[in-house]
């Protein structure tokens, strides 16, 4: 079965070149990546899940350290039914050289489910959770 996900970069953010290796990385892992590119609205995140409902997971960059306000209209749109697969938000996660504990509770608490400080992460959490999403299907057809 084909593993695709959902690549792109926070709408105040147009840092492209991470953007490019990252899917890079995932393709040549044999990934299928739609890739959203740069300055991406979350809504748009939203829409490209909504026309590949398979998708494992939707990934979200972010280096200029803005995510908890690019991302603040997420618990919305879940709440609306969308974004129902894995969100992983990864890079610079706040602005500033001092990074805290509070800067990651605050994404948190916007409904993300997992981020990642170094792209290098990103293959093993996406093996993870397929791995987690096969073994809850499995579980469903045996029980």
């Amino acid at each position: 079965m084909e593993r695709l996900v959902i690549l792109g970069v926070a709408e105040s953010d147009a840092h492209a070149v991470a953007n490019h290796l990252i899917a890079t990385q995932l393709r040549e892992h044999g990934f299928t990546v739609v890739n959203l590119g740069v300055c991406t609205p979350l809504r748009e995140f939203a829409d490209a899940l909504d026309e590949h409902p398979h998708a494992e997971a939707v990934l979200i960059g972010t280096l200029n350290g803005h995510a908890h306000t690019d991302l603040a209209e997420l618990p919305t749109l879940r709440a609306a039914g969308r974004l129902r697969r894995p969100v992983i938000v990864g890079g610079n996660l706040s602005v500033g050289s001092r990074k805290s504990d509070d800067d990651r509770r605050r994404l948190r608490e916007l409904a993300i489910d997992h981020l990642v400080d170094d792209a290098n992460q990103l293959l093993l959490l996406l093996d993870l959770l397929h791995s987690a999403r096969t073994q809850g299907a499995l579980d469903e057809r045996v029980g």
